[in-house]
């Protein structure tokens, strides 16, 4: 039972993410994805058959059930072109991602801080904090297609930018991948810090 909340947390965790990039890209001026019919919260919508299925159920019999499961959406099309803010408005898209991620870590995390809740909901709440926290801090890392590289190709000096973007964007699927499965334990650490700042105690289920 506790590994079909987790799908279904990190399912919808993912949607809203991607649905933060839209709108916001929208609010700039690119109506993209939402001719696309991605600013939804129908997850048909979203779905990767790689991201959302494959990858989830080899990281599931990877782990044996005892590390996160994880996977991700088809990127919602954006055409930066048609940004009214041209010099920030990509940052702006990619920063929305995990923004609302965090966001909702913090709404779920004030919850459980300051209500009593039942012990089920509690648990429940656990998973949406712990999974938007990692989504969150996932999306930062620097690698292609993720946010975090566009961030890094926009702050890069101009002497490094094209052989790391030519480097990166040819190999960063790969390289995605591999940190999927050996390095996304590295951004534990940092979820239940964070989680721990929010929620004021360690989280219980992981």
């Amino acid at each position: 039972m506790l590994t079909i909340y987790t799908l279904i947390v990190l399912l919808f965790s993912i949607v809203i993410h991607e649905i933060a990039h839209g709108s916001v890209a929208l609010k700039l001026g690119d109506s993209t994805a939402k001719y696309a019919g991605r600013l939804t919260l129908n997850p048909l919508k979203h779905l990767d058959p790689f991201g959302s299925f494959i990858l989830p159920l080899l990281m599931l019999l990877f782990t044996a059930g005892q590390g996160p499961i994880f996977g991700w959406a088809k990127p919602v099309p954006i055409n930066p072109y048609n940004f009214r803010d041209q010099k920030w408005g990509m940052i702006k898209v990619a920063i929305s991602g995990p923004a609302a991620n965090f966001l909702i870590a913090i709404i779920f995390g004030f919850l459980i801080r300051f209500f009593p809740l039942p012990i089920t909901l509690s648990a429940l709440f656990n998973i949406i904090i712990f999974y938007n926290l990692l989504w969150g801090f996932f999306n930062l890392v620097p690698i292609p297609p993720l946010d975090g590289s566009h961030l890094l190709f926009r702050f890069l000096p101009d002497r490094f930018f094209w052989r790391f973007k030519i480097i990166l964007q040819q190999y960063g699927m790969f390289i995605l991948i591999l940190f999927v499965f050996f390095g996304l334990r590295l951004l534990i650490p940092l979820v239940f810090y964070f989680y721990q700042l929010i929620v004021g105690k360690s989280p219980v289920l992981f």
